[in-house]
């Protein structure tokens, strides 16, 4: 078939075209906004896709799969309708072609969950189970953010934000795994969701989709989940343990039982968590400890998580996808655990609807606690004023000025936070560097 993706870079979708073309698919897309990685990784993969919502851009195609970001006004979408082609959302794609009679490990939760799947669909790959996976980040270990294998399992990163313009489901509920864990829960997608507890519900709609020989991992004591188990849950549940974290000469240390330790270079409490999510998730499905504690000692990471992007002497540029209070504060506690006094120096870019909607106002404040200095891009559409927070010497018009404010710092570390493409600011600030500034 002939499949045409609307939306085809977003993180899920340019996965989705990866596992359409490997199923013999003729796959092809558009979108605007395109930015890596994704953006490199079709184009390494040699996925045709045309740039903007032109309907002229569409092909004759057999089916379309529209992604959650374009709505009722998109000029392809008004073509769709009004022409009644086929269309479907990815989720319910996915879920009819590839996930049917598959054991679904699902990892959701407001935040970990691109890489807390890395994780485990690395584990799985080590132990020799050679798993399918479709993630919202390109993994190291494989260069990709989705494969698919002839192994009965499938690792996905479930994300509770709806489905599409004509399917308001939350996305995970198309999954229908066997193994999930829930991460964490926050208020997030404001733009979408009203309360904590609209999102609570939709995760008690996900449980239910959990077959009676399911397990559900969570995290013990945390009262936004706890609640979403006592409306009900009709399959095994296991509360994770607690552990500590101690840093060692490479990165850090943490025991996952009385008799199995992991001992990698990752940073902060925030990824002791994901690992120990990873590994229990894989012992459901048969890894031994000793086994899953092995691969994670020599997990690389994910693009975007604090992946270093440019090194001088003396300055460290980073790229992390944090964008919710809570990520970047995990994000800088884990940084600063590592560089002790060093300059951390937080780049923001308030991009995401939630936290244009001025939601997260203080808990932003504390999150920034240990950055020496912090730059934000003010945001051109928002519904408070940020200059309430923040003094002028802090706030900044375009990337251009704060690069070149940047350039007043000799040393330290430039951490970029942004789940975006952020004008360009990593090639802007690359090229300062090297042409002598900054250092």
């Amino acid at each position: 078939m002939h499949i045409h993706i609307l939306g085809i870079a977003g993180t899920f979708m340019g996965s989705l075209a990866l596992i359409a073309e490997h199923l013999g698919h003729t796959v092809s897309g558009q979108d605007q906004g395109v930015y890596p990685p994704m953006s490199v990784q079709l184009d390494e993969q040699n996925i045709n896709f045309t740039h903007g919502y032109n309907a002229d851009d569409m092909p004759q195609a057999d089916v379309f799969i529209i992604g959650n970001a374009l709505s009722r006004g998109n000029e392809c979408v008004e073509e769709i309708l009004t022409k009644q082609y086929s269309y479907t959302s990815g989720a319910q794609w996915l879920s009819e072609n590839v996930l049917q009679n598959k054991w679904v490990l699902a990892v959701s939760g407001t935040h970990g969950k691109t890489t807390t799947a890395s994780m485990l669909a690395c584990i799985l790959d080590y132990a020799g189970y050679n798993p399918s996976f479709l993630i919202g980040g390109v993994v190291e270990e494989f260069g990709v953010s989705s494969r698919l294998t002839d192994s009965n399992f499938f690792v996905i990163e479930a994300d509770e934000y709806d489905t599409a313009f004509f399917d308001k489901r939350s996305k995970f509920v198309h999954y229908h795994p066997k193994t999930l864990v829930i991460n964490n829960l926050e208020f997030d997608h404001a733009d979408i969701f009203d309360s904590l507890k609209d999102i609570q519900k939709q995760f008690h709609h996900l449980i239910r989709t959990i077959p009676s020989d399911g397990l559900i991992l969570h995290p013990q004591h945390t009262t936004s989940v706890d609640e979403v188990l006592a409306m009900g849950v009709y399959s095994s549940t296991q509360a994770l343990p607690v552990s500590s974290l101690s840093s060692t000469n490479t990165g850090t240390e943490f025991m996952v039982n009385e008799k199995h330790t992991v001992s990698w270079n990752l940073l902060g409490e925030h990824n002791m968590q994901n690992g120990l999510n990873a590994i229990y998730m894989a012992h459901h499905v048969g890894v031994p400890f000793d086994v899953a504690c092995e691969a994670l000692n020599t997990f690389k990471g994910i693009k975007r998580r604090l992946e270093v992007k440019h090194q001088t002497n003396n300055i460290t540029l980073y790229d992390d996808f944090a964008h919710h209070p809570t990520a970047i504060k995990t994000t800088l506690q884990g940084l600063r655990a590592k560089v002790g006094d060093q300059t951390i120096v937080a780049i923001l870019e308030l991009r995401s609807n939630t936290m244009k909607s001025g939601i997260h106002q203080q808990t932003l404040v504390n999150a920034l606690i240990d950055a020496d200095q912090v730059l934000i891009l003010k945001p051109q559409s928002s519904t408070w004023d940020i200059s309430t927070l923040f003094d002028q010497s802090t706030l900044f018009d375009s990337v251009d000025d704060i690069v070149k404010q940047l350039s007043n710092t000799s040393q330290g570390h430039f951490v970029v936070m942004s789940n975006g493409g952020f004008d360009d600011i990593f090639s802007k600030i690359t090229t300062n560097l090297n042409s002598g500034e900054g250092k």
